[in-house]
């Protein structure tokens, strides 16, 4: 299923700008996945371009893996008004959509609560489970998760950044 730019599967639709899709290498053995477009991403229609996309660009800069070589999205496609986390009608409205991104993915690192727990379908305390492997099915297909700290968090918490970090390091490691 290709993003439909002029969705209109749930209430987002009504107070975004624009659909925002993934951004990078869409061929990317590797997805990093986030929560939602913040106001920024919704003007440019990127994702992760304001400050938590600086903080997430620092990190793999640091680790020496380029942005370009990995798919960066989100599970809603569509800014919450406000920046509110999304509701889980509006996660599972765009469901099909990051099932599609991410079904030929060798690895998927889950950024934050809400993408943990969307993927993997049951709540996540990121804090203790940061750096841990998960499997889920996605279309039919077993896939490894890796839960990790929203680089939003990383601007403000020591732990969550050296975290995030870690999980890029892993990253780069095994796929580049």
């Amino acid at each position: 299923m290709e993003i439909d730019l002029q969705c209109s599967r749930c209430r987002l639709s009504e107070t975004r700008i624009q659909v925002v899709p993934p951004s990078g290498d869409l061929r990317s053995p590797v997805a990093f996945v986030g929560e939602g477009p913040g106001e920024k991403e919704d003007q440019k229609g990127m994702p992760f371009i304001g400050r938590a996309g600086k903080m997430l660009d620092r990190l793999l800069r640091e680790e020496g893996l380029a942005r370009e070589r990995i798919m960066i999205t989100n599970t809603v496609k569509c800014r919450p008004p406000e920046n509110r986390r999304p509701l889980p009608d509006e996660t599972c409205a765009c469901f099909p959509y990051l099932e599609q991104e991410l079904v030929d993915k060798l690895l998927i690192v889950a950024m934050g609560r809400t993408a943990c727990e969307n993927l993997l379908g049951r709540a996540v305390k990121v804090g203790q489970e940061a750096n841990t492997m998960a499997s889920v099915q996605l279309m039919g297909r077993e896939k490894t998760v890796l839960l990790t700290y929203h680089p939003s968090a990383c601007l403000y918490n020591l732990k969550a950044r050296e975290g995030l970090q870690a999980s890029i390091r892993l990253v780069r490691e095994r796929f580049f």
